[in-house]
């Protein structure tokens, strides 16, 4: 669907876009193949889309996958889509709120892909539900805005470095960053945006009893970024058993959080729990 399409398509139904749901619609198709290339997708494939808009990006994932799974949550745009793909057989279109459905509807995603372009007001809170599914999907190729992009994929110590980094990298291990112009999107955001490549761990690192409490740790230890680690972990913690816990994992007393690793993480949470 090439910008001329949409904005013909979007006229003729008087659909005006709205910033409060996140529409801004990739068009640029080298984009879109390179978001497809990157979900390295087979024919056996079940993929579940998050805020198809009008269509592009769903067009490419019915030719390339098993099944899709679209939501949408504009019923403007769930007619759209239901016109324009009445004869794919593969394709389940559902008209929800999938934040919502993700949080109330529990399901095993784990033979499942997610490939989308989300609406930037939601892109976080869908990633972390997913990651945190008990069954969370084999791999993540999501468009989102390129500040929260290099949030998924940054590294201890790096300004961007921080609770969402963590709560994602737990389940999944960061892939490929691709930079996205914001004129590649109709409307044109005030800001480029990024595709991310998510690939899910091949062993959990956490049970999810202990996955529950490295949330508690790396939300209390990021809770203020100046603070040292130590100092905020005494909240909940006696310092005796923090100071064993430093030493055995080899880090200085006065290291903040924002310079702790995911291992590092992950192997305080087992000494704590």
């Amino acid at each position: 669907m090439t910008l001329t399409e949409m904005r013909q398509l979007l006229k003729s139904r008087d659909i005006l876009l709205t910033k409060s749901l996140g529409q801004n619609f990739l068009h640029d198709g080298n984009q879109l193949q390179r978001i497809v290339r990157a979900a390295g997708l087979k024919p056996t494939d079940n993929v579940l889309e998050i805020g198809p808009g009008l269509g592009p990006l769903t067009e490419l994932l019915i030719k390339n996958s098993g099944n899709v799974l679209a939501i949408e949550l504009d019923l403007r745009l769930v007619e759209v889509l239901k016109e324009r793909f009445s004869s794919a057989e593969n394709l389940e279109l559902l008209h929800l709120d999938a934040l919502k459905y993700l949080q109330t509807t529990p399901r095993d995603w784990s033979d499942w892909k997610l490939v989308a372009n989300l609406p930037y007001s939601v892109a976080s809170p869908i990633l972390v539900e997913l990651a945190e599914a008990d069954g969370c999907p084999e791999r993540i190729v999501t468009t989102l805005q390129l500040e929260v992009a290099r949030r998924l994929m940054a590294a201890p110590g790096t300004k961007d470095y921080g609770v969402l980094t963590l709560l994602i990298q737990l389940r999944y291990q960061p892939g490929e960053l691709l930079r996205i112009p914001s004129g590649c999107f109709h409307p044109e955001p005030d800001v480029d945006s990024g595709c991310v490549t998510l690939i899910r761990r091949e062993k959990p690192l956490l049970n999810i009893d202990q996955a529950k409490l490295f949330k508690k740790i790396v939300k209390l230890a990021l809770s203020q970024r100046r603070k040292m680690l130590l100092k905020l972990l005494k909240q909940n913690w006696p310092s005796e058993m923090l100071l064993e816990v430093f030493e055995e994992l080899g880090l200085d007393e006065k290291i903040r959080g924002e310079k702790v690793s995911v291992d590092q993480f992950v192997e305080m949470t087992k000494l704590l729990g």
